[in-house]
């Protein structure tokens, strides 16, 4: 792939996976979903991750737990306990990767930040996150799934987010690790950019065609351009 700097006056950047590792998270919600369906010595974490990739795709997770023989149990039971764990845990487990304070004061002296995440959280959550992470004072809009009818895919959270900063979507970049990141910035009309930081890899963020895939967000100074 041919790397050439993207001219942009506005970055819109995933928190879980981008800004954050959220793999401990993860773990926990697995757990919690396997003691909610009755097996409390479980503890695959393969299983937890593909439910989270799975989700945010809207794809289907029943035929995970085949040997398991859950079947309605998985939406009656694990999910909700999955689900609850990890939003329990995101906020004091989740570890922001190593020297994202100092990118985002780089990237902040430059071009407008705001925070996109796919979490059904209220904004008044992520905020504290994001205070206790230092990271508050660097973005000037914040919106979760809970702040639009169509969250990402769809390119409603981004609209959302250039209006709110007076920038043309056009002139956004949305950076991110998931294949749903990629995909509602081409339905907007936005630059993408993934990184490889998060659960999807390489060949999978290929696929989408976004115009950069770059290593972490530490490297991405060097690959944008102010319009």
């Amino acid at each position: 792939m041919v790397r050439r700097k993207l001219r942009v006056k506005a970055l819109l950047l995933d928190l879980d996976g981008t800004l954050v590792d959220s793999t401990e998270p993860l773990k926990e919600a697995g757990k919690a979903g396997f003691v909610a369906v009755g097996f409390p010595n479980i503890n695959d974490d393969k299983i937890a991750f593909e439910v989270a990739r799975r989700l945010e795709q809207a794809l289907p997770i029943d035929d995970l737990f085949t040997r398991f023989h859950l079947g309605k149990h998985v939406e009656e039971q694990f999910l909700p306990a999955y689900l609850n764990a990890y939003y329990s845990a995101v906020i004091t487990k989740s570890k922001p990767f190593p020297n994202i304070r100092e990118t985002l004061e780089t990237l902040s002296k430059n071009f407008q930040l705001a925070l996109i995440t796919l979490r059904y959280t209220d904004q008044e959550q992520v905020i504290d996150e994001l205070k206790h992470l230092g990271f508050k004072k660097y973005f000037r809009v914040v919106v979760t799934a809970l702040d639009v009818e169509k969250p990402k895919p769809f390119p409603d959270a981004l609209s959302v987010a250039a209006q709110k900063l007076g920038v043309p979507i056009k002139d956004c970049a949305i950076v991110g690790d998931s294949i749903v990141d990629i995909q509602a910035g081409k339905a907007a009309g936005a630059k993408t950019v993934a990184v490889l930081t998060g659960l999807f890899n390489r060949e999978e963020l290929e696929k989408q065609k976004p115009e950069l895939i770059i290593r972490d967000l530490n490297s991405l100074a060097e690959f944008l351009q102010n319009e």
